[in-house]
């Protein structure tokens, strides 16, 4: 009886399958709603840290915790918030302007209500498109304070810029602008709350 020897099958590549409107099957719902998931609880823990820079910022320069303000400089202390940092501004074409600024009491408490304001409304999860505008406004001012695309301070000392274009200033205004624009304040937050709130309704700026 002769024996024929049959080839090893091969596999073998599969279309993916074409419902009855012939196009492709989608992707199960679970899949999509794990990386829904993920995506919203990504969002929320981006905004909450977002949130505690701008608090800490907020409670630090107030109290004088000891980091960026020393004990006893804090604004309750008597210290102003903005004369170190918008004296020092040495670069850029608002360099007069900033300096005139430095101290100002009015400068003070827009400074540090738009500190506080922001970081709350980002840890809470509410107000996020006008914590985006608010944040924004402040990190492009503290961009032209900084003046990343200067070689050179007015000194002519090395600016030591590392980048004439991206600064964390830029990077933040991103982060919040991406928050409010994909509702980052539902998860681990307000975000859904505020939105019914019948003032929020009738004023969608406010969501």
């Amino acid at each position: 009886m002769a024996v024929h020897d049959h080839p090893h099958r091969r596999p073998r590549y599969r279309f993916p399958r074409l419902d009855r409107a012939g196009t492709a099957s989608t992707t199960p719902a679970s899949a999509t709603t794990a990386v829904s998931t993920t995506r919203d609880h990504l969002l929320a823990g981006l905004r909450l840290l977002t949130g505690f820079v701008f608090l800490w910022a907020f409670l630090d320069k107030t109290f004088g915790l000891g980091y960026a303000t020393p004990s006893g400089k804090g604004w309750i202390d008597g210290g102003s918030p903005t004369q170190g940092y918008l004296s020092g501004v040495a670069a850029g074409p608002m360099e007069s302007t900033f300096h005139a600024w430095a101290g100002a009491g009015w400068a003070d408490w827009l400074f540090m209500l738009g500190l506080l304001g922001i970081g709350a409304a980002l840890i809470a999860g509410v107000a996020l498109r006008l914590a985006a505008v608010a944040g924004t406004l402040m990190m492009a001012l503290m961009w032209i304070a900084d003046w990343p695309p200067a070689r050179h301070l007015s000194d002519g000392s090395p600016s030591m810029s590392t980048n004439p274009f991206v600064d964390y200033h830029l990077i933040y205004a991103v982060v919040l602008i991406a928050l409010a624009a994909t509702g980052a304040g539902v998860t681990w937050g307000l975000g859904m709350a505020w939105a019914r709130l019948p003032f929020v309704t009738r004023n969608r700026w406010l969501q």
